[in-house]
């Protein structure tokens, strides 16, 4: 069924109008002149075909056309409000869908959740495989990506874009470096991703450069050798999500845990 358009502003402007009897006192609640409420006041009895208020000695009065109507506007806003906290009830909700790289999940975020989830045991996390899911199918709270920045979304920065060489050996390409080498040069062995070349780093399979931050626990454990001091990088790891989840609090309260930790 087709719903009528409804006037939501000059309603809203109506109810104010009512509670005070007074077009000033109104548009003080409403942060607009006397005069604007004068003009939707008009407005919307020229919709309705009635009229609204009528001027006395004593001040405004409602007329029966009004009072007939105004505890189902006002019942109508209550409604409105409750719809609102309804859809805001996620921004309170204790489970965090995340889609991030594997490797990275991994070496880097699975740890700093444990510690989160350690000062708050009541959030439940999902995580989603994939750096490049979409936020609206799967239901994303937060995504990170390996990446030259935000892009069309919010983020923050998880630590400097930096990468560096760890190994010996000949190079090991993965599709953030493919050509390590240069391009005309064939290197003896590509994996799937950062921490597929780690591994294979590791276990003396060769040479790579990876994002530093997810070296860095690989480095400090002494699992493996930088060939080097970390080096500037076009992309680096971000925290991304459309402005209304990145405004919830629940969110707001994640990303301040990770970039606390991102060292």
């Amino acid at each position: 069924m087709k719903r009528t358009h409804l006037p939501l502003n000059a309603l809203r402007v109506f109810d104010a109008a009512a509670r005070h009897l007074s077009f000033t006192r109104a548009a003080d609640e409403l942060a607009v002149t006397p005069a604007a409420v004068g003009q939707q006041i008009r407005a919307l009895e020229d919709m309705l075909g009635v009229v609204l208020f009528r001027r006395t000695s004593k001040g405004l009065e409602l007329t029966d056309e009004a009072n007939a109507g105004l505890e189902s506007l006002r019942a109508g806003f209550l409604h409105f409000e409750n719809s609102v906290q309804e859809m805001q009830a996620g921004q309170s909700s204790h489970v965090y869908t995340i889609a991030a790289p594997v490797d990275f999940f991994a070496a880097w975020l699975a740890p700093r959740i444990a510690a989160f989830r350690r000062a708050n045991p009541e959030v439940r996390f999902v995580l989603v495989p994939g750096e490049n899911t979409d936020f609206t199918e799967a239901n994303l709270d937060l995504a990170v990506r390996w990446t030259e920045g935000p892009g069309d979304l919010e983020g923050v920065a998880l630590g400097e874009p930096l990468r560096i060489t760890v190994g010996e050996g000949p190079w090991i390409a993965w599709p953030g470096d493919p050509h390590p080498a240069g391009e005309e040069v064939e290197v003896p062995l590509t994996v799937g991703d950062a921490g597929q070349a780690l591994s294979a780093a590791v276990s003396g399979l060769g040479m790579a450069r990876v994002p530093a931050l997810l070296a860095d626990v690989w480095l400090k454990d002494g699992r493996l050798a930088a060939g080097g001091p970390p080096e500037p990088c076009r992309r680096g790891y971000w925290l991304v999500a459309p402005l209304p989840q990145w405004r919830q609090k629940k969110v707001k309260a994640l990303v301040a845990h990770l970039t606390g930790q991102a060292g």
